[in-house]
């Protein structure tokens, strides 16, 4: 009789934690669907319910009102249960609004707290990602550029079996390329500007072959090999009299080391018609 007994309180005790669990779900179901409850909320000072609500607008996708929650408890939560998974879950509601330099703010914050955190290997990989997705168009300063393949590059250190490594590692191309379309558009401005105040053609030179050298797999490697034969013409089309034999036969050796390397090039016309030009000007 006493063994029925305990199992009946017991059974009442977990029916009354069910019920509070769901009254209390309801509660932020009925909440969440109020801008007014939402402001209650926000002011509220119960930060269990406050802290469920922001997870339940996250979970809904309303990153907004789950971030502006989230950052609005983390004194309180700092040193909780709840202080971990609240600056993750921080983070990613900033990313998934597309506030990538916010985000990555969070992100790096979480990894330099819990450096062995349950999402210490997304939130690396996030920072970085968040980061390269930040990132402005090749014409204007790259510094950002630099600074998400570098946290990318950390992020394949710290986990090189990540799911994630692929991912990070064809992103740091595709940035690494943007660099070089940064550096082909600044060669080929020196190109275009050719003698204007000074030998542009020989800072073209040296600019496209630093870009070839830094980053031999580009996807620009032909546009910027190109630049450099054009320019070594150039140089020698427009050289002084005592000069112009020396140039023209560097033009060519920079035919031939073209040829090498791209026997089927989109520019073998220009190619061809640059070496027989070059050619006629030291034959016997």
């Amino acid at each position: 009789m006493c063994i029925i007994q305990r199992e009946s309180v017991t059974l009442r005790i977990i029916l009354n934690e069910m019920k509070r669990n769901i009254i209390l779900t309801i509660l932020i179901a009925g909440a969440l669907s109020s801008c007014g409850e939402y402001n209650k909320i926000l002011k509220s000072t119960d930060y269990e319910y406050k802290y469920e609500a922001a997870k339940n607008y996250f979970a809904n996708g309303k990153y907004s009102k789950s971030a502006t929650l989230l950052e609005d408890m983390l004194i309180q939560l700092k040193g909780t249960d709840k202080a971990e998974e609240s600056l993750y879950m921080l983070a990613m509601s900033y990313y998934n609004q597309e506030d990538y330099s916010t985000s990555s703010h969070y992100f790096t914050t979480y990894y330099n707290t819990y450096p062995k955190g349950q999402f210490t290997e997304l939130a690396r990989f996030h920072a970085g990602k968040s980061l390269g997705l930040d990132t402005p168009e090749p014409r204007l300063d790259q510094s950002g550029t630099y600074k998400a393949i570098q946290e990318l590059q950390m992020f394949m250190e710290y986990f090189p079996q990540s799911s994630k490594k692929q991912e990070a590692q064809d992103m740091i191309f595709a940035l690494q390329d943007k660099l070089v379309q940064k550096e082909y558009l600044a060669a080929k401005l020196y190109f275009d500007l050719g003698n204007y105040m000074g030998n542009n053609y020989q800072s073209c030179v040296i600019t496209a072959q630093n870009a070839l050298k830094d980053y031999p797999y580009a996807k620009l490697r032909e546009d910027l090999s190109i630049l450099v034969l054009r320019s070594k013409y150039q140089m020698a089309v427009q050289s002084i009299q005592e000069k112009k034999v020396e140039r023209f036969r560097d033009a060519v050796d920079e035919y031939y080391a073209f040829k090498n390397e791209f026997p089927d090039s989109k520019y073998s016309k220009e190619v061809e018609k640059i070496f027989k030009e070059s050619s006629k000007e030291f034959k016997d």
